[in-house]
């Protein structure tokens, strides 16, 4: 039986605009998704059982798009045969985690395992980035990347096909955050194509968010250097501010912001595709990551208090 692991992930800054070439900074989750692949007798295809942590209708609504996941997986590392694929781990899937990621690497792993290719990290991952193309499109690389390697990265998709730039970041010491799900898929590849449509209709209104953004990245990198936690929060919400600006944001993710600040987040914005799936809230210490986190269960959003770095 060959076993596999992939990091969930969340991104301070980044979405949506790595997928044109620029830099984003991504780091991974304590929490994983695992998978184990064995050989049975059949024609070829798959059985898949998946018993990650339920999330509302998340795993129902998105099952094609890991279809689609798997099934590029095995044709990009010509599996042949017919599998049993077994999904489990700590990651509650939702959308802004990773979680399709995290299973197109563990696969990947777990298949290489199975079948004693001895795929490096390298390998791995860009089988994962096959995957999560069939899935999503037209992904940037960034969630893969952080579910095979974990850590803090720096993260720039190179747009001519060559290597990807992957450079790791150390802090001084791990930040807490809270990542509240907001309870609602989001369907990835329906809003990378409408952020790409956005581009191509009004290119120099998108261009002056991009070079927004690109002070923002910059900013960040010092800002994460000098363990200057309050110009990190306040980057985030600047981040948060162009993400509306590109129409990824929504109501209910709004709201979610709106609580988080008012219970003394010092920053906070949507991870992710957004639409739905995830926000990232800075709460350093961990009195004020349990107050952002009770305050949101009150309201009945499901939370994940961790760290980062």
């Amino acid at each position: 039986m060959g076993k596999g692991k992939g990091f969930g992930k969340t991104i301070l800054f980044g979405e949506h605009f790595v997928v044109y070439g620029l830099e984003g900074i991504p780091c991974a989750l304590g929490q994983i998704t695992t998978c184990e692949v064995e050989k049975i007798t059949g024609e070829k295809g798959y059985e898949l059982i998946d018993n990650r942590p339920e999330n509302g209708d998340y795993k129902v609504k998105k099952r094609g798009e890991y279809d689609n996941i798997i099934n590029a997986i095995l044709n990009h590392l010509k599996v042949s045969g017919r599998l049993k694929i077994v999904l489990s781990g700590d990651l509650v899937p939702a959308s802004g985690v990773g979680a399709s990621a995290a299973c197109a690497a563990a696969l990947a792993e777990a298949i290489s395992d199975e079948y004693k290719l001895n795929l490096s990290k390298e390998e791995i991952n860009k089988a994962a980035y096959v995957g999560e193309t069939a899935g999503s499109g037209t992904p940037s690389g960034i969630d893969n990347t952080a579910a095979v390697y974990g850590g803090f990265l720096i993260f720039q998709k190179n747009l001519s096909g060559g290597e990807n730039k992957i450079e790791n970041i150390t802090i001084q010491k791990p930040i807490e955050i809270v990542l509240i799900n907001s309870g609602k898929a989001a369907l990835t590849k329906e809003v990378v194509a409408d952020v790409k449509n956005l581009r191509d209709k009004n290119p120099e209104a998108m261009q002056i968010i991009f070079d927004e953004y690109v002070k923002i990245v910059n900013e960040g990198k010092k800002a994460l250097a000098d363990y200057n936690l309050e110009k990190i929060g306040q980057l985030m919400d600047m981040n948060q501010e162009l993400l509306r600006r590109i129409t990824v944001s929504s109501e209910l993710l709004e709201s979610i912001i709106a609580i988080a600040k008012l219970n003394g987040a010092i920053g906070a914005k949507l991870t992710g595709t957004g639409r739905g799936g995830s926000v990232i809230v800075l709460t350093p210490g961990k009195e004020l990551q349990e107050k952002v986190a009770d305050a949101m269960k009150v309201k009945g959003y499901g939370v994940v208090l961790t760290t980062i770095g």
